[in-house]
């Protein structure tokens, strides 16, 4: 075709044999018009034959000779229109376009990460942090009995033998017991010589500090998991919360993720299995129970089925004794061997609850549930009552046995872990 085109151009001449047998139309005023008239046809003669479009290649040619056909050409744009193959150049500008639309794409990605709902588990601890510290006010107000009368002390002017006197009188009125308040007064005695504190107020920042020091050895967290299932074993004087300390117990374990099997052990106290299941269906967590049943063998079941069952921890409620009560001191002893046959590295803790209103009676059952069952934690109860909160520092001068958890009120989360600062500030405000 192309060899084709090239013979082409000869016809020119041709085009000017073509005008001779025009002579007829040769008149001059139609060969103005007809120039008109050849800018508008090209354009209808090209859709018409398509040798207008071969025509019009051919004429952009000649401009060089022809000046006239110049302004033809300015004239047909439309002949660029071939160069429209060019235009086809300009479809790609929409795919430049479609290049951007990829490119917002890409930002959405970014965006995804955007959204990210990490910053909300992030804030989830504000509401856990609100909650503990709703509980530090309920602690506070349920020690405020203790705190005030201390707080007396350093109402004076000057720190003199005076205060000290003053301060030793309102420690043992708290039941922090005569050891205690001894090392409290000679360790703050000490610490008011380093710090050359001189203002009675600063004082009882220090005492803050002293009391806390005190307490560090109870402070110490319940471990999970290192057994399976972890055998805690509950005891408890009758009255002082075991029971209700069980059903916390469970709540708080099931929160960390852990599954809970309860041992109806105490078949002493009327209607106390009952009860438990009541904690039980409140948890939903399984109970093993028999009625009229022996506490070992309970105990000894629940220990067995927990550990075919897969259970994280199985908590064992035993029957509440007086410590002078010593028959059945020993069948507690009795329920500790058999859970050993069941599980020979069990129990692996054993828990005395004491009610945080008893005073030094509380240390004296410190002493004795210690001697009878090696305790490995204490449960503090009530505390949200007339408790003095003293006998805590009374148990860390005499019997370090760490508590896990303190509990202020009847509900199920109204048990939270130990910690020395806090309560220290809280008996003291």
């Amino acid at each position: 075709m192309f060899s084709f085109f090239k013979k082409k151009p000869a016809p020119p001449p041709a085009v000017a044999d073509a005008p001779a047998p025009a002579p007829a139309p040769v008149t001059p005023p139609p060969a103005t018009p007809a120039p008109a008239e050849a800018a508008a046809p090209p354009a209808a003669a090209a859709p018409a034959t398509g040798f207008g479009w071969l025509r019009n290649p051919f004429a952009a040619k000649p401009p060089a000779s022809a000046p006239a056909p110049t302004p033809a050409v300015d004239a047909a744009p439309t002949q660029p229109a071939p160069v429209g193959p060019p235009a086809a150049a300009p479809a790609p500008a929409p795919v430049a376009v479609a290049a951007p639309v990829a490119h917002p794409g890409v930002p959405a990605p970014i965006a995804a990460p955007a959204p990210l709902p990490a910053p909300e588990p992030v804030a989830a601890p504000a509401p856990v942090a609100a909650e503990r510290k709703g509980w530090l006010d309920r602690l506070k107000a349920g020690l405020r009995k203790t705190g005030s009368s201390i707080a007396t002390v350093f109402t004076g002017t000057q720190i003199d033998d005076a205060l000290y006197e003053e301060l030793e009188e309102a420690l043992l009125m708290a039941d922090t017991g005569v050891k205690a308040t001894q090392h409290l007064l000679e360790d703050l005695k000490r610490r008011v010589k380093e710090t050359k504190t001189t203002d009675p107020a600063a004082v009882k920042g220090l005492l803050a500090d002293a009391l806390a020091e005190l307490l560090r050895p109870l402070e110490k967290a319940l471990v999970i998991g290192e057994h399976t299932p972890t055998v805690i074993m509950v005891a408890g004087v009758n009255g002082a919360g075991k029971t209700t300390s069980i059903g916390k117990l469970t709540k708080h374990l099931a929160n960390e993720g852990a599954s809970v099997l309860l041992a109806a052990a105490d078949t002493f106290r009327a209607a106390a299995r009952e009860q438990l299941g009541v904690w039980a269906d409140r948890n939903t967590v399984e109970i093993v129970s028999q009625e009229g049943g022996d506490p070992a063998a309970v105990s000894f079941d629940a220990v067995t089925a927990g550990r075919a069952r897969g259970k994280d921890v199985v908590l064992v409620d035993t029957a509440g004794r007086l410590p002078t009560q010593l028959h059945l001191m020993e069948e507690l002893k009795k329920i500790r061997r058999v859970v050993t046959k069941a599980d020979a590295t069990a129990p692996h803790e054993v828990l005395l609850v004491i009610d945080g209103n008893t005073g030094q009676n509380a240390l004296a059952q410190v002493r004795a549930f210690d001697d009878a069952l090696q305790l490995t934690g204490l449960v503090v109860t009530k505390l949200d009552g007339t408790a003095k909160g003293g006998v805590l520092a009374a148990i860390a001068q005499e019997r370090p046995i760490p508590v896990y958890f303190i509990g202020v009120g009847e509900k199920l989360e109204d048990l939270e872990t130990f910690n020395a600062r806090e309560f220290a500030q809280a008996l003291l405000s």
